[in-house]
């Protein structure tokens, strides 16, 4: 977050960090102080950007409300509060309008939601979007610091000894392997993460007769999200006429033979990797129906999948905020 906040050049009087305890942080050779968090550490405060433990006693629960009676306006990275219908969930390239109705609370969607929205939006806004089939292929660092270090370790036990002992944040081996059992299981069979994806895409597009049908996969790469989109249209759409909406789409960067990234053509978690852009390709016509499209779509999930959104909605409040 402080990363992306420097890097953008956010119009920042003090960036104030918080935590659980007082320490001084490096971040890109610059020395941070970090502040215990209580009540009256958000005193002053015209932005609070929340990440981190969600839930019961995740941060935006237990101080969101002091933050907000200070006069913040808390930007949630967690789950808490999405699916609050007071609180707007918000990708800018799609929804920014939404933010004229926040009472103190914006959130950020799911890392796989923000990623895959952000191309089909562009499509939906043109020809109109029925249904959605989604198969991701989610890094591991969605899954925590911990998990990273978890497949480091895994894969270098299974390459010398052929097997490995301890599966650390995964209920399997992730190494040389992918799961699809890495979240919860819950109502008619769908992961929790799936139906994330369900209901916020429901929310941010603002239309819940769009069919939405996700399958998420844990897949053993450190970074950046990949995602199979499979669209039903309502209207007809080529390959080149989508090509053409996402070469003009914000937050969009398309990667194909007529248009290389660093001498690749297609997207691949090692080039979406520290980007900001969702990188889209693979672009072809279902076979069977005139009205659907296939592409591939790779996102750098903590950047637009978590940091990066949720500093760009801090931009807009700022945009908005000026006379």
């Amino acid at each position: 977050m402080i990363r992306i906040l420097e890097q953008r050049k956010f119009p920042y009087k003090e960036i104030r960090v918080l935590a659980r305890s007082s320490r001084i942080i490096q971040v890109d050779g610059k020395s941070y102080q970090v502040l215990e968090t209580t009540p009256d550490a958000f005193n002053g405060v015209d932005i609070a950007l929340f990440a981190g433990t969600e839930g019961e006693k995740g941060a935006a629960v237990t101080f969101g409300k002091e933050a907000i009676r200070r006069g913040a306006v808390l930007i949630d990275n967690g789950s808490d509060y999405r699916m609050d219908p007071k609180v707007p969930l918000v990708i800018p390239e799609i929804n920014e309008h939404d933010l004229a109705w926040h009472q103190g609370i914006i959130a950020n969607p799911n890392c796989t939601t923000a990623a895959m929205l952000v191309p089909v939006a562009a499509i939906h806004r043109k020809v109109g979007v029925k249904k959605i089939v989604i198969s991701t292929y989610q890094a591991v660092s969605g899954a925590g610091a911990k998990a990273v270090e978890d497949l480091k370790v895994q894969s270098k036990e299974h390459l010398e000894k052929g097997a490995v002992s301890d599966f650390g944040v995964f209920p399997d081996q992730i190494a040389f392997n992918v799961l699809t059992n890495n979240w919860k299981i819950e109502e008619d069979g769908y992961s929790n993460e799936e139906l994330k994806i369900i209901k916020e895409t429901h929310k941010i597009m603002g239309d819940k007769k769009i069919q939405v049908v996700p399958t998420t996969v844990r897949v053993p790469v450190y970074n950046a999200h990949s995602e199979s989109v499979y669209i039903e249209t309502k209207k007809k759409i080529t390959p080149a006429q989508a090509a053409q909406i996402f070469l003009k789409t914000p937050g969009v960067r398309l990667v194909d033979e007529k248009h290389p990234l660093e001498g690749k053509t297609c997207p691949m978690p090692i080039l979406a990797s520290g980007k900001d852009d969702v990188l889209v390709g693979r672009i072809r016509k279902d076979l069977f129906n005139p009205k659907a499209l296939v592409f591939w779509a790779v996102g750098d999930n903590l950047r637009k999948g978590a940091a990066l959104n949720a500093v760009q909605i801090a931009e807009c409040l700022v945009e908005r905020s000026r006379p």
